[in-house]
């Protein structure tokens, strides 16, 4: 019997030319039921969404269009990507700060209502057990989004700490939202949602959140942000409105509004250069090893009370063993897995996490880990793609210049 990992190579292969790195559940086709599914899955079907397993859901990979083709449509103009997997959580009390100040690195006390900030889970070996965004909402608890893949992990997490909170007599409360999210991205997303809201898109900035309706629509949350590079917004509604949301959507007249996929998704993070979870960090790697020392600000670090302090701090001090970098390259495109060498090709230096022909850069973009002493901007490697020896460059990223809609100070 052909495993999904299997039938998911096979359609990449048949649909697009860029095969991608997203982890798949490897299950087998008799075991499909067990995927969960998004309240929009149905949607996704009717309009034409070619659904794979990805983080135990089953979720569309693409639509009607070529992979490449929605990747330029939401650099260009607008796509909606459903992603209603991700976990949101709101947590409530009056130590809500030291409680989520206890699990991650943020630095919590300095955001203002409405104001969000990235951030990731860590463990006591200093390692990443996920990223997320808290967001602190001016009515009184934080809202906090984190990855398919790991909500059981880090609700888990989350309740565990819960019950150490309560033995010490504190106030927080956790609870799970069943909402749906979908994100809306690209150049055209102002003038496309601008018509549906009662307030003015430019008063909310990048990692800003809101409460508001939208197309009538009440009790939405629109965060500013997304995973694609583009300006953008994350619209959280609940499940009784979601597909009236989507028709407002699809049905703009402003400019051409599609769906889009994960297969887009992926090309878009990539070429913004943007982690993800379980390909290029995980429960192995430390913030510093990931190029994500920037999260943990100045109190965090010296007050070191975050989970895995000690270690992660360590390798501020002394460079770890390993740095994610990115790489530019021709030819045949680096995979997750692929081994990286010098630029002799006799030492091997590290291994890439994540790679694909960049739609807009109409390059190969790649990044990966290696020696912090080959880690030099323009430093030259050796990629051994099926026993090839393909030539790279190591990169700044992004590798395309981010469009996220910052406020400058003046």
């Amino acid at each position: 019997m052909i495993s999904f990992t299997q039938q998911f190579v096979r359609f990449s292969a048949r649909h697009s030319k860029c095969l991608l790195d997203l982890p798949i559940i490897k299950r087998s086709a008799s075991t499909s039921e067990a995927l969960r599914k998004t309240f929009l899955y149905d949607f996704h079907i009717e309009h034409g969404g070619k659904m794979v397993p990805f983080g135990g859901w089953s979720m569309p990979v693409q639509y009607k269009d070529s992979i490449q083709d929605s990747h330029h449509h939401v650099r260009n103009r607008v796509g909606i990507f459903d992603v209603s997997h991700m976990m949101q959580t709101k947590i409530y009390g009056k130590d809500r700060i030291p409680f989520i100040e206890s699990l991650t690195v943020v630095n919590a006390k300095i955001l203002k209502p409405g104001m969000g900030s990235l951030t990731v889970f860590t463990n006591e070996q200093g390692g990443i057990n996920d990223d997320l965004i808290v967001t602190n909402m001016d009515d009184g608890y934080l809202y906090v989004v984190s990855n398919a893949a790991c909500d059981h992990k880090d609700y888990a997490n989350m309740e565990k700490r819960v019950a150490e909170f309560h033995a010490k007599g504190l106030d927080v409360t956790i609870e799970r939202l069943p909402h749906s999210l979908i994100a809306v991205q690209g150049p055209s997303m102002v003038k496309v949602l601008q018509p549906g809201l009662p307030f003015d898109l430019s008063t909310l900035p990048f990692m800003r959140s809101t409460m508001t309706s939208v197309f009538g629509i009440p009790d939405c949350r629109i965060t500013r942000c997304g995973y694609t590079g583009e300006d953008g917004v994350e619209i959280s509604v609940s499940c009784d409105h979601i597909l009236q949301l989507l028709n407002e959507l699809l049905s703009s007249k402003v400019d051409e509004v599609r769906m889009a996929g994960l297969g887009a998704r992926d090309t878009l993070r990539l070429e913004a250069g943007l982690c993800l979870y379980g390909n290029d960090m995980d429960e192995t790697t430390t913030p510093i090893e990931a190029s994500l020392g920037w999260l943990i600000g100045k109190r965090r670090r010296q007050q070191a009370d975050f989970p895995g302090a000690s270690i992660v701090l360590e390798h501020v001090k002394n460079p770890p063993n390993r740095i994610r970098v990115g790489f530019l390259s021709a030819g045949p495109s680096p995979r997750n897995g692929c081994k990286i060498f010098n630029e002799s090709g006799e030492t091997e230096i590290g291994i890439v996490t994540s790679g694909c022909p960049s739609p807009t850069l109409k390059k190969n973009i790649s990044m990966g880990y290696v020696k912090p002493e080959f880690s030099s901007i323009g430093g030259k490697v050796i990629f051994d793609i099926r026993k090839k020896k393909i030539a790279g460059e190591i990169t700044k990223m992004p590798f395309v210049a981010t469009n996220y809609f910052v406020v400058k100070k003046k």
